[in-house]
């Protein structure tokens, strides 16, 4: 899965996707997430769905007189026309606090001390975030499961309906496990191929263990926010590789952009990019990533506007990761993973090998995205099992020839990606 992630308030109306979506298939992508697209409450956040049955009529394209929904309809269908597959945020953590469900449905939800509905809310280490616009679903105390499960089928039989392929399910880990379970078997039955992704960021592995076994394909990892180090990202990739794949990013609609963090290096931007398309079986990347924009998507805020090219353009590179991504097996599914210690800690030495088939990789990369780095080995069988020749395919500066002892001064943040196969 090799995911564009098309966030709706700066792509535009439905009119304007298309440009988008190609683009998206011209660098190789063949998956495209797409945010919240349902009826907002008055708070405006794409996460605070009022109506869910009805679409953001923010997106409306106002030169076309047919009707949101087959706007919409057209959209879809001309993703797929592109060979693309389209996921779409499920929310049902939580509604807007003003959504009409409170009213008709008063028992789904959850309650303060004081009786009042609770608001949603999480736990951000020694901080209690509080949602002032969400109301809290109650899955395990409501005095009606059937009725709270019947209306989540619903909204993902309407999102079907309308072409999806997938969801991304918002704050799964907040749903239990026991009722993604009979969500997912259920529309399974009767829509074999949908595919079903976790959002499981900020709880522990065993809360990711619990929410993938309910039937995910995919759960999204933290390689994010790795300091290409320490040894936990790789301790929790080992923990979770067998009960479902995993997705990795380089940054997302809740993260700061990265061209803004790293004050606008390129190098940094590409070292990312790489590692997080090449760690994990799924890579997700957010529109705007590719032209280095610095201004975070904001739920609310967000417009077209903010659409604004600054003269930088990472397409070619990003098209040459996801053509290795795509044409490797080895970096298609949560592989066997080590790390090497290296002579110089400033090169991370990642070795993976294909679980289920014959592949292996060694991904040589410059952690440092401002200075040259100098790698050296007198033999790569240290770092590989197979007997073939290894190949260069990395996205750039690929070497046909790899000499040994072989000794090379990577440049600044740069990433050697070798592949062999065993006999």
């Amino acid at each position: 899965m090799v995911l564009y992630n098309l966030f709706p308030l700066l792509a535009g109306t439905f009119g304007q996707w298309p440009a988008h979506l190609e683009r998206a298939r011209v660098m190789n992508f063949d998956w495209v997430y797409i945010n919240p697209i349902q009826r907002p409450g008055a708070s405006g956040s794409l996460y605070s769905i009022a109506e869910y049955h009805q679409l953001n009529p923010g997106l409306a394209n106002p030169d076309d007189p047919a009707p949101l929904e087959e706007q919409c309809r057209a959209m879809i269908a001309a993703a797929h026309a592109l060979g693309l597959k389209l996921m779409v945020d499920l929310v049902i953590n939580h509604c807007a606090y003003d959504s009409p469900l409170l009213q008709q449905h008063p028992d789904w939800f959850a309650r303060e001390p004081d009786g009042r509905i609770a608001h949603a809310a999480c736990q951000d280490g020694a901080t209690r975030v509080v949602w002032k616009d969400l109301a809290q679903l109650d899955f395990q105390h409501t005095r009606d499961p059937e009725g709270l499960f019947q209306h989540c089928q619903r909204i993902v039989e309407y999102l079907l309906g309308l072409g999806f392929d997938g969801f991304r399910c918002d704050a799964a880990y907040m749903v239990p496990a026991e009722f993604w379970r009979r969500l997912i078997a259920e529309t399974r039955r009767l829509h074999p191929h949908v595919c079903f992704a976790a959002e499981t960021l900020g709880c522990s592995v065993e809360q990711t263990r619990t929410t993938a076994r309910a039937g995910f394909d995919y759960v999204f990892n933290s390689s994010k926010w790795w300091d290409l180090h320490s040894w936990w990202l790789i301790e929790q990739y080992n923990l979770i590789r067998e009960t479902a794949a995993s997705i990795s990013f380089p940054e997302s609609h809740d993260t700061p952009r990265l061209c803004e963090e790293l004050n606008g290096n390129l190098n940094g931007l590409k070292q990312r990019y790489l590692l997080a398309a090449l760690f994990s079986a799924g890579v997700m990347m957010p529109m705007g990533f590719e032209y280095g924009l610095r201004k975070p998507l904001h739920v609310v805020h967000t417009t077209p506007a903010d659409w604004q090219l600054n003269g930088v353009d990472l397409q070619p590179f990003i098209t040459a990761v996801n053509r290795i991504k795509r044409r490797f097996p080895v970096f298609q599914t949560e592989s066997l993973l080590q790390v090497f210690p290296c002579h110089n800690p400033n090169i991370l030495l990642m070795w993976k090998a294909a679980a289920q088939g014959r592949d292996e990789a060694l991904l040589i990369l410059n952690k440092d995205p401002h200075r040259h780095q100098e790698f050296a080995t007198d033999h790569f069988r240290h770092f590989v099992q197979a007997g073939a020749p290894l190949r260069d395919v990395s996205p750039e500066y690929p070497l046909e020839f790899l000499p040994e002892p072989f000794h090379y001064a990577l440049r600044p943040g740069q990433g050697i990606v070798l592949v062999t196969r065993r006999d």
